[in-house]
């Protein structure tokens, strides 16, 4: 599966510096990741599955196989972050502000999930708290509480050996109500649309983003009835990256058999690895954010 990009991300690039430069308008940078700043609180629960998988992404059980089976943690966010669903799947790495107390390198998050709290963008479950501690520091770390000063950048998930995967969910109802979910979606970039076709043809349909998760869905009886047997499904995928994007065209091999199930999960055969561009950055996240050995 190719990827066709556009040039506009690197035509306003160009604009956003040159404001940046001759305007001093704030907040116009072009950044590989900005840079943010904000508090960190932590769950005092332990991170139980049962916790894990309600988050509001709705992933479900997959919620606790993204930690798994990836570098990143996982956390919930501010709306902010969150973005009605669209922040779903989307990683981050935290570090404190107290380099006496904390590593370089802090810890890496998946978002799973949306909290409200005006006094952070993340919260995070302990042991994830404390592995942002230097060694033999955690106790210190913890006498500080909630409320600890960060700083975060959005980075590239990680999923070694394992290829983005799409999950029928479990509110779909074959063969004429269709919603998935898309896991372990590598690089920094976010879905912003869906669509899907039958296999060997060139009609696309469009599917709704459900509000506050990542499902994404359709009904509709052009794609599913009128020809006998249920079709296989293909799709394409719209992925941009940064606060307002850097398009790329995902141009789908992504197959769902004819027969599909509700609750399966069927391998894409691909794997997102782009990095776009972050457009109205205040200040621009620097360095390799890297412990020395």
């Amino acid at each position: 599966m190719g990827f066709l990009y556009s040039n506009i991300p690197l035509i306003r690039c160009a604009i956003s510096l040159v404001l940046a430069i001759f305007m001093l308008i704030p907040g116009s940078l072009c950044c590989d990741s900005c840079l943010y700043r904000s508090k960190l609180v932590y769950h005092s629960q332990p991170p139980l599955p049962e916790i894990i998988n309600d988050a509001s992404c709705q992933y479900g059980p997959y919620a606790t196989n993204l930690m798994n089976s990836g570098k990143q943690s996982v956390a919930t966010a501010s709306t902010k972050i969150y973005r009605d669903g669209k922040g779903c799947g989307a990683c981050y790495q935290i570090r404190c502000t107290d380099p006496a107390l904390c590593t370089k390198s802090g810890v890496k998050v998946v978002v799973t999930g949306m909290s409200i709290d005006d006094r952070t963008d993340f919260y995070v479950y302990s042991p994830t708290f404390l592995s942002l501690a230097r060694p033999n520091k955690s106790e210190q770390l913890l006498n500080r509480g909630a409320g600890l000063d960060v700083e975060y950048k959005r980075v590239p998930c990680e999923y070694p050996g394992q290829n983005m995967a799409i999950k029928v969910d479990e509110s779909s109802a074959y063969p004429n109500f269709l919603a998935v979910k898309f896991l372990y979606e590598g690089g920094q970039t976010d879905i912003s649309a869906v669509e899907v076709a039958r296999v060997g043809q060139w009609r696309w349909y469009s599917m709704s983003a459900r509000k506050y998760s990542a499902v994404w869905e359709i009904a509709n009886s052009d794609l599913f009835d009128g020809q006998g047997q249920p079709p296989s499904l293909s799709f394409r995928l719209l992925v941009t990256g940064g606060s307002e994007g850097s398009w790329v065209w995902q141009a789908g091999r992504n197959l769902l058999p004819a027969n599909w199930k509700v609750g399966s999960v069927y391998d894409s055969g691909l794997q997102i690895t782009e990095r776009a561009l972050e457009f109205n950055c205040t200040s621009c996240a620097t360095g390799d954010w890297k412990d020395q050995n």
